[in-house]
C-alpha cells in the first residue's frame, strides 16, 4: 500500500441505520483485533536478530513488516479517514513499499523491534478511539467501513507474507499448530462438468472488495471440466517420475529456461531422500503426504504439469464460474457454499493449521457443481494474466492493482491455509510472476468438452 491522497470524494449512499451501523463496527474491530493477534504471534514467536534479519533476498525482515503494518494504519485511519496530524513523518518513507525493493530495506535506519511494536500499538490505539465514533458514510473511504477493512486485509495479507518468510528462515521451528481434521479417502468423481453459458463475475456489491474484483460484468463460458480437488503430491510425483522435469515439450519455452537455469527439479523445499521425498515446513523435516495439495509450486511447473496429463490451467473466469455459479438459480455466490462467512467447516483458512488439508477434504464447503476446496489450503494458480475488468476505476490509489495490469503477472484464485476469510472471497484476486514459488502455490487442472 501507498501513501493516500486526501479522500474529498463524496458518495450518495445514505446513512446506515443505528443497528447497522454498530454491526459494521463490530465487524470491523473484530477484523483487525483478529489480524493483530496474529501478527503478534508472528513477530513474538522468534528472537529479535530474527526480527531484524531478512531471511530471503524475495522478502522483507519481519520487523519491516511490523512497522509497515502500523504505518499504513496511521495512513489510512487515523490521517485519512480521521483527519490527523502525522504521528511520526520521517517514517513515511521507510515503509513505502513502492520506493524501496524488499531487497534494500535491511540497509534502511528501520525502527528496531521494541520500538516497531510501540509505535505499532499506539497506532492501534488511536484507531480504536476513532473506530468507537466512526460514521460509516459521506465519502467513498468511509462507506461501509470500507478503509477498516481494507486495513484488516492490508494486515492480514502481511500476516500471510511472514508466514512465508518464518517458511524461508532456517533453524528450529518456532511456530506450531494442530494439524487438519482425518478426512476419508475422498472417491468421488475426478472431475465436475461446469456447464456452458454466462454468469456474472466480480461485485459492485461486496462493501469490502478491492477495486480489481469490481465491477460485476457478465461473462460468457463455454462447457469445461475442471478438477474436483486440488492436484495432489502423489499426482505431482507422478510427473516428476515420468522425467517431466527433463522433457522439454511440456514447458513453454520461457518456463523451460527458468527451471533449466536455475536447477529446479522439484517443488520448492522438497528433497529427495532414497525412495521418498521429504519437505522442509516450518523448520520441520517430513515426509511428503501423498494426499495434500501440492505446494510451493510456480506457474511454469502448474503448466507443465497440466500439459502432461494433456489437460490445462483453467482461465480466471473459468475458476471463478466454478467457484460461484449457482445453475439452479443461474445466481453468482459469494462463495462456493453460498453467501455465509466462511467457517471452520468450509475452508481451511487463516492459520488455523500451518498445511493444507488432505484433497477432498471440507464436503461442506463444495460448490453447487461439487467442487471441492476451491477456497483455502493452496492458492491456485490460472492460465490468465492479470488485467483489469470492463469499467475498472482505481480505488483508492493506482499502486494496489493497477501498476501490475499486464501479461507479467499471473492470476492465483481461492486463496491458502495462510489467508484469513477477511481477506479471501469468491472474487478475490491474487497476483504474482510465473517464477514465484516460496508463496503459498498449487493448482488444479482444466480441459474444454470434447465437441
Amino acid at each position: 500500500m501507498t501513501a493516500p491522497e486526501t479522500d474529498t470524494a463524496t458518495t450518495r449512499t445514505t446513512e446506515p441505520e443505528g443497528a447497522a451501523t454498530e454491526a459494521l463496527r463490530e465487524r470491523a474491530l473484530a477484523s483487525l483485533t483478529t489480524a493483530r493477534a496474529r501478527t503478534t504471534l508472528l513477530t513474538s514467536c522468534v528472537e529479535d536478530p530474527d526480527l531484524t534479519a531478512q531471511h530471503s533476498p524475495l522478502m522483507s525482515p519481519l520487523v519491516w513488516d511490523l512497522a509497515h503494518i502500523g504505518n499504513q494504519e496511521e495512513l489510512w485511519l487515523l490521517r485519512a479517514v480521521g483527519g490527523r496530524d502525522a504521528m511520526r513523518p520521517e517514517i513515511d518513507g521507510l515503509y513505502d513499499a513502492f520506493e524501496h525493493p524488499r531487497a534494500e530495506r535491511p540497509s534502511l535506519p528501520l525502527l528496531p523491534p521494541a520500538e516497531a511494536r510501540h509505535y505499532a500499538a499506539e497506532v492501534r490505539g488511536r484507531v480504536m478511539d476513532l473506530l468507537a465514533g466512526a460514521e460509516f458514510h459521506g465519502t467513498r473511504l468511509t462507506e461501509a467501513g470500507f478503509a477498516f477493512g481494507m486495513i484488516a486485509q492490508h494486515e492480514q495479507q502481511h500476516d500471510e507474507t511472514m508466514l512465508i518468510t518464518h517458511q524461508l528462515r532456517k533453524g528450529p521451528q518456532a511456530l506450531t499448530a494442530p494439524d487438519p481434521e482425518p478426512a476419508p479417502l475422498f472417491t468421488g468423481p475426478a472431475e465436475v462438468l461446469v456447464p456452458g453459458g454466462p454468469f456474472t463475475m466480480g461485485t459492485s456489491a461486496e462493501p469490502w472488495a478491492l477495486d480489481n474484483e469490481r465491477p460485476a460484468h457478465i461473462r460468457e463460458v463455454a462447457p469445461f471440466w475442471i478438477d474436483t480437488t486440488p492436484v495432489t503430491n502423489a499426482a505431482y510425483q507422478a510427473f516428476i517420475a515420468d522425467g517431466g522435469y527433463g522433457t522439454e515439450r511440456w514447458w513453454t519455452p520461457e518456463g523451460w529456461t527458468h527451471i533449466k537455469r536455475h536447477s529446479i527439479t522439484a517443488p520448492q523445499f522438497w528433497r529427495r531422500d532414497g525412495d521418498r521425498w521429504l519437505r522442509r515446513r516450518f523448520g520441520v523435516t517430513e515426509a511428503v503426504p501423498p494426499d495434500e495439495p501440492v505446494l510451493h509450486v510456480c506457474w511454469y511447473e502448474a503448466d507443465a504439469y497440466a500439459r502432461w496429463a494433456g489437460r490445462r490451467l483453467p482461465t480466471e473466469t473459468e475458476w471463478e464460474k466454478a467457484a460461484r455459479h449457482d445453475p439452479a438459480t443461474g445466481r453468482s455466490m459469494r462463495y462456493p457454499w453460498g453467501d455465509a462467512d466462511p467457517a471452520p467447516e468450509h475452508a481451511n483458512l487463516g492459520q488455523r493449521h500451518l498445511r493444507p488439508a488432505p484433497a477432498g477434504s471440507y464436503p461442506a464447503g463444495e460448490s453447487p457443481l461439487g467442487v471441492r476446496q476451491l477456497i483455502g489450503d493452496v492458492w491456485e494458480w490460472t492460465a490468465s494474466d492479470f488485467l483489469p475488468y470492463p469499467g475498472f476505476r482505481p480505488f483508492p490509489y493506482k499502486e494496489y492493482s493497477e501498476v501490475f495490469f499486464g501479461s507479467e503477472h499471473k492470476v492465483l484464485r481461492g486463496g491458502s491455509f495462510a489467508v484469513d476469510p477477511v481477506a479471501c472471497r469468491g472474487t478475490f484476486r491474487n497476483w504474482d510472476y510465473p517464477i514465484r514459488r516460496q508463496i503459498f502455490s498449487g493448482f488444479r487442472t482444466a480441459r474444454s468438452e470434447a465437441v
